[in-house]
Parts: C-alpha cells; structure tokens; sequence
C-alpha cells in the first residue's frame, strides 16, 4: 500500500471565501502513484470546510447566504462562545454544518467523481494562515 501525504496552505483575502482545490488534489493524486484507492482532504482548523459540490457562482451565492441567513449569522452579540473574547463563534458552526473533510475514491489513477463534482475549500473566518491535508491511499 502507498501513503502520499501534501499539505496545501491557504491566507484568504476575505473573511469567507469558496475555493475550488480540485485541480491541486488531482495534482496529489497523479504525484502519489496510485491507481485504485482514496483520497482524504481535510480542514485542519475548527472554522474552514472542506466539501464537495458543483462548481458554479450562483451555487457558491446561495451557499453563503444559506450560512449567513439559516444557518449561523455573523452575530457576534448572539453566541455564548463570543463571551471568551472570541468573534468567531458563527464561524465554528457553519464548519460542523458543511463539514471538514471529504473522502473521494480513485480508479485508474484518477479522482473518481459523478459529473459535476469539484472539491472546494470553504474558510469561515479567514485572513489568517491555514491548512488542508490531502492524503492519498492505495495501490
């Protein structure tokens, strides 16, 4: 069995922003060798995502908004975890709602995906340096 392990690094500009790290995971894929197995991306901070989905402006607005008029609003005043002089409470749920990472097959040395599936970054609180781990398994 095969391990290949690379980390990509992310500052954002904004506070939130979707990035599409499609094209960097098959990178990983093609470098690491394997053929059939899996590949892990994972967040490695409590306020980002990882997540796959379509890549398509209009999707990415409604997904935002989504965050910010249902799910978690940016609040500060509203959440109990803020009292700790911490802004960033919305920030934390909308990372267990969307999730930390996505587990995406590989067949014939390729990421496996239906027809519009792209893997995207979400940062929830960002301007500041974070990770993602991409970890690819197989033979």
């Amino acid at each position: 069995m095969t391990a290949h392990t690379h980390y990509l690094w992310f500052e954002t500009k904004k506070r939130q922003e979707i990035i599409d790290i499609t094209e960097e995971v098959e990178k990983q894929v093609e470098k690491s060798g394997v053929k059939e197995g899996f590949v892990l991306v994972s967040a490695m901070h409590i306020t980002a995502s990882v997540f796959v989905n379509d890549h398509e402006s209009g999707l990415w607005h409604d997904i935002l908004h989504w965050l910010e008029h249902t799910v978690a609003p940016w609040d500060p005043k509203r959440y109990k975890h803020n009292d700790t002089g911490e802004d960033n409470a919305a920030a934390h749920l909308r990372s267990l709602t969307v999730g930390h990472e996505v587990i995406v097959p590989v067949t014939k040395s390729r990421l496996d995906f239906g027809p519009w599936q792209r893997v995207f970054y979400g940062e929830w609180d960002g301007q500041r340096r974070k990770r993602v781990i991409i970890k690819v398994v197989g033979e």
